[in-house]
């Protein structure tokens, strides 16, 4: 049955015509071009960059209060927009991309691919970045690259690309209220550092215990935005005298979130609308509400 529906939209084109010139492109019999299909449109987007050094894209991040709207070239930022006011994202969001995406005299559709930072963050913010990238890559047929905030703070602000340090260890961690935080802990590997085990979201006190079990009385390098929330621990001098080092990682991450995204665009490490999903980490009021009263709703 496939193949005969394979067959029947292959009589369904048409006589195929190269028609050749600066556009090149394919037309059908009725004159509809290959280039409106979408699954064309994906395998000409897969060559478009075959022959130049072009690869500009955008990075959504609205994890939370501290996101931004930035434009690439490849690892160089060209354009930047912070999240600075108090504005909900659903109504910031789309006039900072437009204002950005203008100045730099570029559209949705020049661009190579979007970026979004997928999590660990809040539920509302990353709802919007989300389904606004979703939609761009659903119109345009671009792919998307799901980077994580936790694994950008393991990239130099500076240099978009962290030299090889001491440190064998990055443990980065973000303030997620309620006396929480959204933490992992990455191990060197080459220039760059693997996540060993998953994003998760607990007190700073417990991650502590679980790094230095992990590290072994190793040095660790602590990246993070909200770092007087280590220094207040009683755990912190002690670890300082052992060789660890304490880094700010002020916002924006669009660097970061940059070089990340640009490896996976590079690696054709991305994905589509449907597939992508955001890593809340932590369940949300209503999920967490639910699954505690469920047993009051049995008869």
């Amino acid at each position: 049955m496939e193949s005969q529906d394979i067959s029947f939209e292959m009589r369904r084109l048409g006589k195929l015509v190269l028609q050749c010139g600066p556009k090149i492109a394919l037309r059908v019999g009725n004159g509809t071009e290959l280039t409106d299909r979408p699954a064309f449109r994906h395998f000409l987007h897969s060559c478009q960059f075959a022959y130049t050094d072009l690869m500009r894209f955008i990075v959504v991040d609205t994890a939370d209060v501290r996101g931004s709207v930035a434009v690439f070239d490849k690892t160089e930022l060209i354009r930047l927009e912070a999240h600075s006011t108090d504005e909900d994202y659903s109504s910031w969001l789309l006039p900072a991309v437009n204002r950005m995406l203008a100045s730099s005299s570029l559209s949705l559709n020049e661009l190579y691919g979007y970026a979004v930072c997928a999590g660990p963050g809040s539920f509302t913010g990353l709802r919007v970045g989300l389904t606004t990238v979703k939609a761009w890559a659903e119109i345009y047929g671009k792919p998307i690259a799901a980077v994580s905030r936790l694994q950008s703070l393991t990239v130099s602000d500076s240099q978009a690309y962290k030299s090889p340090t001491e440190e064998l260890f990055v443990a980065s961690y973000i303030d997620a209220r309620r006396e929480q935080v959204f933490a992992a802990l990455y191990a060197e590997c080459g220039h760059n550092f693997e996540r060993l085990g998953e994003e998760f979201v607990t007190s700073l006190s417990d991650f502590v215990a679980k790094v230095k079990e992990k590290a072994a009385a190793k040095p660790v390098r602590w990246v993070t935005p909200d770092p007087k929330m280590l220094e207040s621990l009683p755990e912190w001098p002690s670890l300082a005298a052992t060789g660890h080092i304490l880094e700010l990682a002020a916002p924006p991450f669009a660097q970061r979130l940059g070089f990340l995204a640009y490896r996976k665009f590079r690696n054709r490490d991305t994905t589509d609308a449907l597939s992508l999903d955001a890593n809340y980490v932590r369940r949300s009021d209503a999920e967490a509400f639910w699954k505690g009263n469920k047993s009051a709703l049995k008869g």
